[in-house]
């Protein structure tokens, strides 16, 4: 069985909060189904550059009105890329 190939995983489309840096995006690998993912979360430095990825965590409000705010988008992007069933 072979392991994981980084060149087989597309990122689709991808939505980031400014004032969180949650970030949602759709992926496929291969030929599978492609599907949502929540996080990373990128953090600005004091400087204004983005720290390292981190996990995406416990949301806070503000990150679940921001994905409440999107939710209709991010529903028919995916719904477009999927396809019927």
């Amino acid at each position: 069985m072979a392991g994981y190939d980084p060149e087989k995983d597309k990122k689709l489309n991808e939505w980031k909060c400014e004032e969180t840096g949650l970030i949602l995006s759709i992926h496929q690998y291969a030929d599978g189904e492609p599907k949502l993912q929540i996080g990373p979360r990128v953090l600005k430095k004091k400087d204004g550059t983005d720290r390292a990825p981190s996990k995406a965590g416990r949301l806070s409000i503000e990150d679940v009105m921001w994905i409440y705010d999107i939710i209709d988008e991010v529903k028919d992007e995916l719904s477009d890329v999927v396809g019927p069933e």
